[in-house]
């Protein structure tokens, strides 16, 4: 009797406290409107979707943070980003979880999908609700974890999932996770730009069969241009700690940088045409420090990444020696197709022999100077 009279008592004060939060809640998608954000749950099916997840294993059962819960199966609809409920209509239920959870008897674990760093909650979204509302720092869960090339995080919105969507689509096509697992960061603050350098990557892979006279699969090609072209240009970046120096450390990513330095050293190629010096990497970040008028590292002005840089010349004498058996004709036509591989080199390219290369590969898409070796 006493037991019921004390759920009774937690009911009502749980039906006094929902009217609270709906109000609360109400307010909170105004601000929300007015200052262009959204205050809405993630959508674990929107998220599972643009991150292209797909392999599941469960964890067990854990106390996992209240606060790092930021999304629902199917009831994303139904409460704010802060787990305060929107509807009238569930005000019964949720005031009959209150009064549950305050009492003797308690409640069952809730049952959560985890990606990265945040949970989304498969059964249980009242009770997260109410967790919310008494304090409770952490609740039991069944967890169930989805691994992901991106790591997800508490307080990131759509915007920063569809970025990493952009992301996980590059790494996918390029098969970089399978053959170099380990690789570093290749993030770009633009998704606009990734086309770009997978651009990169298919012209890269036009050289790299042009000078060993067979085909090259997409994964192989993007695993040496990863080797001898991205990874290197990365490795002058922190040595020199550039984007530290330059104070964009929070304004432009590695990957962002090493576009710039590709589009400035096809520019100069551009500007100063096939009679000018061949330029590599270090050239460009020294020309990046300049512009930032900041000072230029001595072991920079010195450094030797001649790694990353590959002559017509080389092109040409490596078709050569694949063809030594073919016929006058065979050989002339290779030499025709090493100039038109190793234009990006030397000389500019008219936008036909780019699109020859690859659909998603455009003019602007490789430097006048960077190839594969």
């Amino acid at each position: 009797m006493a037991e019921d009279q004390s759920f009774r008592s937690n009911y009502m004060e749980g039906i006094n406290k929902f009217q609270g939060l709906r109000s609360r809640a109400f307010w909170q998608d105004m601000l929300a409107l007015f200052r262009g954000k959204s205050a809405e749950l993630l959508s674990f099916e929107e998220i599972r979707q643009r991150l292209r997840l797909r392999e599941e294993s469960y964890r067990g059962l854990q106390d996992i943070p209240v606060d790092k819960i930021v999304g629902s199966v199917g009831r994303y609809n139904d409460f704010s980003r802060t787990f305060l409920p929107k509807s009238n209509d569930m005000r019964e239920r949720w005031s009959r979880v209150y009064a549950t959870m305050n009492s003797m008897q308690g409640v069952p674990p809730i049952e959560v999908f985890k990606v990265g760093d945040a949970y989304f909650v498969r059964d249980g979204n009242h009770r997260v609700s109410v967790a919310r509302q008494i304090g409770s720092k952490t609740i039991q869960a069944h967890v169930t974890e989805l691994p992901s090339a991106f790591h997800l995080e508490p307080g990131m919105t759509m915007a920063d999932v569809e970025q990493a969507a952009n992301y996980i689509a590059f790494l996918e096509e390029t098969g970089l996770p399978q053959t170099r697992p380990n690789h570093i960061n290749m993030q770009l603050s633009e998704p606009s730009r990734y086309p770009e350098m997978l651009g990169h990557i298919y012209l890269h892979a036009q050289v790299l069969e042009r000078t060993r006279g067979e085909p090259v699969s997409m994964e192989e090609a993007a695993a040496n241009w990863y080797d001898n072209v991205f990874r290197p240009a990365i490795t002058l970046i922190r040595k020199y700690n550039v984007l530290t120096e330059s104070g964009e450390e929070n304004k432009r990513t590695e990957g962002d940088l090493y576009l710039w330095m590709v589009d400035h050293l096809r520019d100069v190629r551009r500007q100063y045409g096939a009679e000018a010096e061949t330029r590599k990497f270090s050239h460009a970040l020294i020309d990046y420090l300049t512009e930032k008028k900041l000072a230029i590292p001595r072991d920079l002005l010195d450094e030797n990444d001649n790694s990353v840089i590959l002559s017509r010349a080389q092109v040409m004498a490596a078709i050569q020696q694949a063809t030594t058996n073919s016929d006058a004709q065979s050989d002339h036509e290779d030499d025709e197709a090493a100039d038109r591989t190793a234009g990006p080199i030397n000389e500019p390219q008219d936008e036909g022999d780019y699109e020859h290369a690859s659909e998603a590969t455009s003019e602007d898409d490789y430097s006048d100077d960077i190839a594969a070796q």
